[in-house]
């Protein structure tokens, strides 16, 4: 949905002081749905600790509030905010870092060296590309180019989840 992408960056700008505030920071924020437009905000705590339902609420309640005095949005929707969980998403490139050493799926937007997805050990990122460790060998991709990546469930990530 590249049209909703200004107003996505519009409203990320407008949320993330109010998710501070909570001790909360934007993970992600997007639209879905058509016929019911539905603006779904994951958040997760600043302190790395794990999202609850209190915290849900609360960012709820304070984000209804705001988007309603600042009414960037045209039309109605349903706002939802939720926890990334622990086979969370990898959005921005600070996350590729922050989760180096775990196991994660990239899907490309285009094929890179004949592949669109890709399962490896995350190697970090920096200079625009992400650097992954695959059984094959190691790989760096565009991180503009990236369509979706989560990190994948294994008991590595648990544990280091439930020692946060």
């Amino acid at each position: 949905m590249r049209e909703a992408a200004p107003l996505v960056r519009r409203i990320e700008t407008l949320i993330e002081p109010a998710l501070e505030g909570l001790g909360l920071r934007c993970v992600r924020v997007r639209f879905a749905g058509r016929d019911r437009r539905t603006l779904e905000v994951m958040v997760e705590r600043i302190d790395e600790r794990p999202v609850g339902l209190e915290d849900c609420a609360r960012a709820s309640e304070t984000l209804s509030t705001l988007l309603d005095v600042e009414d960037p949005i045209a039309g109605a929707y349903t706002l939802e905010v939720s926890s990334p969980g622990i086979d969370r998403p990898l959005v921005k490139p600070g996350d590729f870092e922050r989760f180096a050493g775990f196991e994660a799926v990239v899907e490309m937007k285009e094929p890179v060296s004949g592949r669109r997805r890709f399962r490896g050990r995350l190697e970090g990122a920096g200079e625009g590309r992400v650097r992954l460790a695959l059984p094959e060998g190691r790989i760096e991709l565009p991180f503009e180019a990236i369509a979706q990546a989560k990190l994948v469930l294994t008991d590595e990530l648990l544990a280091h989840t439930r020692g946060a």
